[in-house]
């Protein structure tokens, strides 16, 4: 039986992740991302503005995968399934997933968040939504079942995707990482794929390889939470406010956050529309009850009063907010531009939870975010973090587990993709014949 990968999105670049998986003559997509350094120009603190977009629009500056590229595969299209909630993986959701006839399935989590980004930007789509929980699986159709496997990212409920057909099994890993001591939700489901390896029936795994060229493991979350720890409550902060910024995704990160927040005696304020959309998501989930201890705020508005009020007990508060990447309408940047009615002054502390996404618009925005910081005196704490991608040692463990029969390295460009392929020929695979670096709108035919 003939499988076909078509490269839609997030083979030229980072972001934009769209695969569709033909086999036979059924199709299933993997993921329908936005490329962010594009949709910029429509985000308020952090969050897309529809502001009329629809899918040529973003199509013409390049801001989500061109799918014209599988147009005669349309009517075959089974699924749209989504491997976790990050935007560069789902927020083209709302603007292209109603030319395809099918479910969408996601995590609770994952589906979620996705309900609200359609809700917040007055989008209705007419697919309907299948949750599936993490080690569960579906059947799709009579020769195609999805199966859900736990992994750990930096968001919950994050999972590869295991696509079984009779000419074997593909493994969509878009993002992951291999942390055995997790601040929330499970490890990884290490004992599935080392079955699924053992089996011999693995076709192909199409890998995360933003950051395989560190010759490392990914740390755990919880070396996160022991830096947080160190800066938080090991630094002089007495009479100055304090700002730690982070994904508002990072419900794990949050959590240690708030707990560290607690114990400095601080009242917590979360600020962003985005941290409302994913904390709100997870507690409407139980998933977690940061409101019991945290005023959450996602009102521009509302968020400008509370910082008034901040502003003038400024020692008492933790600010939590957007804005890590120095986007520019998120509430960090905001407050540095003297857009609200809060000054810093010298002596306060920022802590940037995070990294930067390593592109040129996220490293201009952030450099210039940290540039007034340094201006008025702020003590800028950075890289208080660790990543939730894989690293190499990550990736040879799970090529390693699966023994899959091709390896399609995804998510970067040419000179992100290169890393984990060349590992791949280190581990026995030729380049070309079995492990294959792909661009967007590419199309490949695996032999199984």
């Amino acid at each position: 039986m003939k499988v076909e990968i078509c490269a839609i999105g997030g083979y030229s670049e980072v972001g934009k992740n769209m695969t569709a998986i033909k086999v036979g003559n059924e199709v299933i997509i993997c993921d329908m991302g936005f490329y962010l350094p594009e949709i910029i120009a429509y985000e308020e603190e952090g969050e897309v503005v529809r502001r009329d977009l629809t899918k040529e629009k973003l199509l013409n500056i390049n801001a989500i995968p061109d799918d014209r590229v599988i147009k005669e595969w349309q009517p075959y299209v089974k699924a749209i399934v989504l491997g976790h909630c990050h935007l560069d993986h789902i927020g083209a959701v709302p603007y292209m997933a109603k030319d395809y006839k099918c479910p969408i399935i996601g995590t609770p989590y994952t589906l979620e968040v996705l309900k609200t980004i359609l809700r917040d930007e007055r989008i209705n789509i007419p697919n309907k939504f299948k949750p599936l929980n993490v080690n569960a699986r579906i059947k799709i159709s009579d020769k195609i079942s999805i199966e859900f496997i736990n992994a750990t990212h930096s968001t919950l409920q994050v999972v590869m995707i295991a696509i079984h057909t009779p000419a074997g099994t593909i493994v969509y890993a878009n993002d992951y990482k291999f942390d055995k001591h997790p601040i929330l939700g499970k490890k990884p489901n290490y004992a599935r794929l080392k079955e699924l390896g053992r089996s011999g029936n693995v076709i192909a795994v199409i890998m995360d390889a933003l950051y395989s060229d560190a010759h490392m493991k990914t740390p755990s979350e919880k070396v996160a939470r022991e830096m947080l720890n160190e800066v938080m409550l090991g630094t002089e902060n007495r009479g100055h406010a304090v700002i730690v910024t982070t994904f508002a995704s990072h419900i794990a990160r949050l959590k240690s956050i708030i707990d560290f927040g607690l114990r400095m005696r601080r009242k917590i304020v979360m600020l962003g529309r985005s941290m409302h959309k994913y904390v709100s998501a997870a507690e409407k989930l139980n998933l977690v009850r940061f409101t019991k201890d945290v005023e959450l705020i996602g009102r521009s508005k509302a968020a400008k009063r509370k910082l008034e009020a901040i502003s003038k007990a400024r020692d008492k508060y933790l600010i939590v907010c957007t804005g890590n990447q120095g986007e520019p309408n998120a509430m960090l940047t905001r407050i540095t531009r003297n857009e609200m009615p809060f000054k810093f002054k010298p002596g306060d502390q920022v802590i940037f939870s995070s990294r930067i996404i390593p592109d040129p618009a996220n490293m201009a925005n952030r450099a210039m975010v940290e540039e007034r910081l340094s201006r008025m005196g702020v003590r800028i704490f950075k890289d208080i973090h660790v990543s939730g991608h894989a690293s190499r040692e990550d990736h040879r463990d799970l090529i390693t587990m699966l023994k899959p029969k091709h390896v399609i390295p995804a998510h970067g460009d040419v000179d992100k993709l290169t890393p984990l392929a060349k590992l791949a020929t280190e581990m026995g695979y030729v380049l070309g014949k079995d492990v294959h670096i792909m661009r967007d709108g590419q199309l490949i035919e695996l032999e199984s």
